[in-house]
């Protein structure tokens, strides 16, 4: 199976997101679901497109693939802020509250050790969710 990796990027407007190393599959939108559909919907377009013109596609989009997203600090921290306060975020992570503000502005940006602590955070915070039963 193929693995496409997807950036998402915050804007002033919304979200983007385009698919690395194949140019012009690319979307926006106002939510990260509404980004990840409109991918993957531009995904299926394009093939479809190959198939009627007969162009070649794109070897990432013979077969089964999956697509995996990324996103800079910035864009997460500006993404999920409605979600996230910087205290909660400095209790799970250790990082200053200062600190994250200057990466939500871009004012700063962060080492990969302070992006790792970030990520590992949120996962360790995902997989304590996802044992819960209500």
């Amino acid at each position: 199976m193929n693995v496409l990796h997807a950036t998402i990027e915050s804007l002033e407007s919304g979200y983007s997101a385009y698919i690395e190393g194949l140019d012009g599959i690319v979307a926006t939108g106002a939510t990260i679901e509404e980004i990840k559909a409109r991918l993957i919907n531009a995904l299926e377009e394009y093939g479809a497109y190959c198939k009627e013109v007969g162009c070649d596609l794109p070897e990432e989009l013979k077969g089964d693939y999956r697509i995996e997203f990324s996103m800079d600090v910035k864009s997460l921290l500006t993404i999920y802020k409605g979600i996230f306060s910087k205290s909660g975020l400095e209790r799970l992570t250790g990082i200053n509250q200062k600190q994250l503000w200057h990466y939500a502005n871009g004012t700063s940006q962060p080492r990969r050790t302070q992006v790792l602590k970030l990520e590992n955070a949120l996962h360790r915070l995902g997989a304590e969710l996802l044992s819960l039963h209500l």
